[in-house]
């Protein structure tokens, strides 16, 4: 839906007429001054001229202006036409002289003779000149006044909600234009039903939630969903966000609840929706400014005014936020926003549906197979997938492709999970060649474990901060980690700086992002997860929502020192054991190592597919996944011609460079 005009004020459409018939008024009394002064000028000639007719005598009447010399003079021979010439305002002896020789007025000619004149100006222009000082004054207190209303409107308005109100007179948002999200559905569905016919609950005694939290990651379509609850009940929606109540002055924020709340009681049955809550709906007493903080006041406003509406006024609320666990627990208590819906991540099916909504209106090949987008694209939000199609049609026109394949959607994933390849930048040889060993021992490292997602994607191409880049995707939507799951993850981790190590004798910067992965990963299976047998079954992390303030109010007791130490040698030892099965893994699979590296060089990236045959090739008898790579194009674009039966024996380093 699309909110409604607000009507302009009646001050601002009086004041604007007022100035129009102003202004019409000033170009009326211009137009009349010019047109006043605008005589017949009549036909130029030169004061010579002038002075040689009256010296031929035939000259019948002459006008002098004493003001500014002009003559106008008519011949006998033609009294119709008025000649005009300029001369010395101080007539001269000369012609003084002849004018005397100008016949007399006659009854024959009364218009014969000579008049000497000195016209004021014309009565309209005088009176402009007269009003024009007084017309402006009047104009400026007319524009001082205008804007001292203006600006006490705006004073005594700066308490009123700013809410934008969509209503049903405008085509609206229904579930249909929300893609997938079924449970969902379902859930609010109830607020539907009631906010449709209240009559149903009320005779049986039953009572709906006033509130309603919709809890989710960002870019889940809390929004959305809201709105397309007000479309489905068919009643008025009033959108607002947290931050809208917060003013400079103190009691704005109050009085914008106050006014929020009573627009919503004159539409009777409708949807007040207030996006990201928390920005007002803080844990109350964790600031420095304490009872007397204004945010604190507009939150108890709010409260206030939910507990000050029956459920039989058909006025919903509707909330959202993706940090629900630093609102105030009086916000969440029954009877207000008693009831939370979840808005997760999307799941396959949900992306499936998504993917096709987005697809709507944009040309794509036939064989575009949504099912695969889906599939490798675990853990995107729909705003995620929203840009990830948009990215996609942006690659197929800077192809000059005038259909979106599913080439695109491969380049668009990569571009958004990895970031912008940069290929202008200049390595050593030395340097590509430690990336490619760096590479290879992450995707073998990946591809011989059955615990870790299989390697979909290998470069040496420097893309976002990084030199190179081993991409592996998951077969299924993955909800929970094992610890098999958890040890695999770091021994892939571990890989490119054991490879480097291995082949190169040393180790380089390189492995920093690596190290921090997989020291995170230890701690949280030691700190978090309970997968330490010497730590035992504790939770250990303290990392729980930051007020500003609260450590000074609360006071938070760590781990012992000795617990911290048995914490220090655990992770140590996890990250130990994970080296060294990556390290054995590395020494097993030497050959592949070789074959993957050799592969890099040559053709700076390579698929899923070709990192298990070249495995394969050197003895590793892999099963190949299903779900390497998105497209078969892709798989078929960067694979390399496969190597001669001889090249499976390891080759030394030193011999790369003719390899490559």
């Amino acid at each position: 839906m699309a909110p409604t005009p607000p009507s302009s004020p009646p001050e601002r459409s009086q004041s604007a007429r007022i100035a129009t018939w102003v202004l019409f008024a000033l170009v009326v009394f211009t137009m009349l001054a010019v047109f006043s002064n605008d005589r017949n000028a009549g036909d130029e000639v030169t004061y010579n001229q002038y002075i040689n007719r009256l010296e031929d005598g035939v000259v019948e009447k002459v006008t002098r202006n004493s003001n500014n010399g002009e003559i106008r003079f008519q011949l006998e021979d033609d009294s119709e036409t008025v000649l005009v010439t300029r001369g010395p305002i101080d007539v001269p002896e000369s012609e003084q002289e002849l004018l005397k020789q100008v016949p007399l007025p006659s009854e024959e000619n009364p218009e014969a003779g000579v008049d000497y004149i000195a016209p004021t100006q014309s009565p309209f222009v005088q009176l402009l000149f007269v009003m024009l000082p007084f017309m402006l004054i009047i104009g400026f207190f007319v524009w001082m006044q205008r804007r001292a209303q203006g600006q006490m409107g705006g004073i005594m308005s700066v308490g009123r909600s700013k809410a934008k109100t969509y209503t049903t007179e405008r085509p609206g948002t229904t579930f249909d234009d929300v893609a997938g999200y079924a449970a969902v559905k379902r859930e609010i569905t109830e607020v539907v039903d009631f906010l449709k016919s209240p009559e149903r609950f009320s005779e049986i005694g039953a009572r709906t939630p006033k509130g309603m939290l919709l809890v989710g990651p960002p870019g889940t379509g809390k929004t959305l969903i809201a709105r397309a609850v007000a479309g489905e009940a068919g009643v008025p929606f009033m959108s607002v966000t947290g931050s809208d109540f917060m003013e400079m002055f103190v009691g704005v924020g109050a009085s914008r609840v106050r006014d929020l709340f009573e627009s919503a009681r004159k539409m009777g049955r409708a949807i007040i929706f207030i996006d990201e809550i928390d920005s007002i709906g803080r844990k109350r007493g964790a600031g420095m400014g304490g009872g007397h903080d204004e945010r604190e006041q507009t939150l108890n406003q709010m409260l206030a005014e939910m507990d000050g509406f029956e459920a039989s006024e058909g006025i919903i609320m509707m909330a959202a936020t993706n940090r629900p666990d630093i609102l105030d627990p009086a916000l969440l208590r029954p009877g207000r926003f008693d009831r939370q819906v979840v808005v997760p991540l999307p799941e396959l099916e949900d992306r499936k549906e998504i993917l096709a909504v987005h697809l709507k209106g944009k040309r794509h090949e036939s064989d575009l197979d949504v099912n695969v987008i889906a599939r490798g694209t675990p853990g995107m939000s729909g705003a995620d997938l929203a840009n990830l199609v948009n990215e996609a049609a942006l690659f197929a026109v800077r192809a000059g492709d005038d259909k979106i394949s599913m080439r695109h959607f491969d380049q668009a994933r990569d571009r958004v999970l990895l970031g912008i390849e940069r290929t202008s930048m200049v390595q050593t040889k030395e340097e590509v060649e430690r990336t490619a060993y760096h590479e290879a021992g992450h995707a073998l490292c990946a591809a011989v474990q059955d615990n870790h997602d299989p390697v979909h994607k290998v470069t040496i191409i420097p893309t976002g901060m990084a030199l190179g880049v081993t991409m592996t995707l998951p077969t299924n939507d993955r909800h929970s980690m094992d610890k098999d799951e958890a040890e695999a993850m770091m021994v892939m981790a571990m890989g490119g700086r054991v490879a480097e190590a291995l082949v190169f004798n040393e180790s380089s910067s390189g492995a920093a992002n690596d190290l921090q992965q997989a020291t995170n990963i230890a701690k949280r299976m030691v700190t978090e997860w309970g997968m330490s047998e010497k730590v035992g079954p504790m939770a250990l992390s303290d990392s729980g929502p930051v007020f500003l303030g609260d450590d000074m109010m609360s006071n938070k007791s760590g781990m012992s020192a000795d617990t911290a130490r048995l914490v220090d040698e655990e992770t140590r030892r996890i990250l130990i054991e994970a080296e060294d099965q990556c390290r054995n893994l590395l020494v097993t699979y030497r050959n592949g190592l070789d074959l993957i590296a050799r592969a890099l060089l040559e053709h700076e990236s390579i698929s899923g597919d070709e990192v298990y045959r070249l495995l394969n090739l050197s003895g590793a008898e892999l099963e190949l996944p299903g779900n390497t790579s998105l497209t078969a194009a892709d798989a078929a674009a960067n694979t390399p011609p496969p190597p001669p039966q001889d090249a499976v024996e390891t080759t030394p380093p030193a011999d790369l460079e003719t390899a490559e």
